[in-house]
């Protein structure tokens, strides 16, 4: 007996039924343990963003990109992630499966834009990981006595704190995400209070004066030329994207990576108790939490010293004091930094493992990699995982691919604004622990919020990441469209599928 074949076309864009989803969450030899709580996600959300925004990026955009308006770009940054942040809480809380976007996607726009959105984040984690491990890596060496953790072989300078992090941190994820929480909490506790001790005995030498002009005139620089400047800029010739209102806007643009992590809340969503609840308060809570630090921190910061003060690409929260000769704080700053990054990487480092589950899980990826062990993790993902970012941390020096991030979380967002729009019409009977309010202007703000911060970002941060998602397709194209197990079940039951085409 024959069958015929589906569709290509419409292959591409079947969508996996948030039910089948569910399902496939109690599936023995793929099932994640329900360990967290709402207080764990709001943990791992704060752990994750209260980091790398403070102690190292305030400083440099401040004294590089937008002088003492770097709290202003905190708040666009937080105004658009804020919009999203009612698109995840509805999302997770309707399909509280692993995989955040990913799976989101999955569900709304078929099974190719979910691989696109499968392998941005993929991008998007992997980057961070490294990034952020290798900023720890240069703290630890504040904290050895600027000895740096690196080793010259040659040509070649290998960095082995940053490996020795991922190491220790892949240990923690395959004994468990309850582990990594509580670790979690430990780290935040102290990074919390590294930062209330910066507002206290920073504000003793809080100069008014030095936050005039608050935006500072706008001038060229190598942050406003060539492939460096901004995409509204190249596509307008509005301007320099360095200082002035343009800068502000490529601020933002910027510091976005400061609040990236707070999606990472919803790839945990299959380990979660009772998701519907817990899910919305931990992004939401995480959300809120870290916008007034960030705000405040970057007042006390900028009105410490000079915006010009911090200029330079090793300017960090630590310099302003150094300069007041409050080396005792900076002292101080090194280790919270280092409590600071160490969640930040971990939770980036889980929410990569969990993305890769779900898309294995799904046959895109070899479905062998989604196997659980008796701790309830993907240990196998998480060693590979570990072994991919260590190499990067360890050998790569990352420059200008810090804004790589930026750009694929941004493009996730957006898509999870849309899915919001899309699965509130074909599925308005889906139980909702959380709804967005003001649909769609919300959603629809999200959009464009995202959309404008995206096209802040650099002409060569766009190339690359074209470059990566044609890579992406050319991958499920040779692997993930042949193994989809969405693909080849129904040709096994087709009446099977026709029910599940009929219920979409």
């Amino acid at each position: 007996m024959t069958t015929s074949r589906p569709d290509r076309r419409n292959a591409l864009f079947r969508t996996k039924s948030v039910e089948q989803s569910i399902q496939d969450t109690d599936e023995p030899d793929s099932k994640l343990r329900k360990d967290l709580t709402a207080w764990d996600l709001t943990v791992f959300g704060v752990a994750v963003v209260v980091g790398a925004g403070i102690f190292t990026l305030t400083a440099r955009t401040a004294g590089n990109v937008a002088g003492p308006s770097v709290s202003l770009a905190f708040v666009f940054a937080a105004i658009a992630c804020g919009l999203t942040a009612l698109c995840y809480a509805e999302f997770a809380s309707t399909v509280p499966v692993a995989g955040s976007a990913y799976t989101f996607s999955y569900a709304t726009f078929g099974e190719l834009v979910a691989w696109i959105i499968g392998w941005d984040l993929i991008l998007e984690f992997a980057l961070a990981t490294s990034v952020v491990a290798k900023g720890w890596s240069q703290y630890l060496g504040e904290v050895m006595g600027s000895r740096q953790p690196v080793v010259h072989l040659g040509p070649i300078t290998f960095d082995w704190g940053a490996v020795l992090l991922i190491a220790i941190l892949a240990v923690l994820l395959a004994v468990g995400t309850k582990v990594s929480s509580r670790v979690s909490a430990v780290a935040v506790a102290i990074k919390l209070c590294v930062v209330a001790l910066v507002l206290v005995v920073g504000a003793t030498y809080f100069d008014s004066s030095n936050l005039t002009p608050y935006i500072p005139p706008s001038q060229p620089g190598a942050e406003g030329e060539g492939l460096h400047q901004s995409l509204f800029s190249f596509l307008t010739g509005a301007g320099h994207s360095t200082f002035g209102w343009y800068g502000l806007l490529a601020a933002a643009s910027l510091v976005f990576f400061a609040f990236i992590g707070f999606d990472v809340v919803a790839t945990t969503a299959e380990e979660t108790k009772n998701p519907q609840k817990s899910l919305p308060r931990g992004i939401l809570g995480s959300l809120l939490i870290v916008t007034v630090l960030y705000v405040a921190v970057s007042l006390v910061l900028t009105g410490m010293v000079p915006y010009t003060a911090l200029a330079g690409d090793h300017a960090t929260l630590a310099t302003a004091f150094a300069i007041h000769g409050a080396t005792w704080v900076k002292n101080i700053i090194s280790i919270g930094a280092l409590a600071g990054l160490t969640t930040v990487v971990m939770v980036m480092y889980l929410g990569q493992t969990r993305v890769l589950f779900a898309m294995s899980r799904d046959g895109l990826l070899p479905r062998r990699l989604a196997h659980t062990g008796k701790h309830g993790t993907p240990v196998r993902l998480t060693i590979i995982v570990g072994v991919i970012c260590a190499i990067l941390a360890g050998f790569i020096d990352f420059g200008t691919l810090e804004e790589m991030v930026n750009i694929g979380t941004l493009f996730a967002f957006v898509l999870v604004a849309i899915g919001v729009l899309i699965l509130r019409r074909t599925r308005p009977d889906l139980p909702r622990g959380f709804r967005v309010p003001l649909v769609p202007l919300i959603p629809i703000l999200a959009v464009l919020a995202c959309a404008w911060l995206m096209l802040n970002l650099s002409v060569e941060t766009w190339l690359r990441f074209v470059v990566w998602m044609a890579l992406g397709l050319l991958v499920y194209v040779a692997y993930g469209r042949r193994h989809s197990v969405l693909r080849t079940t129904p040709a096994e039951d087709p009446d099977k599928a026709q029910s599940a085409d009929a219920t979409d």
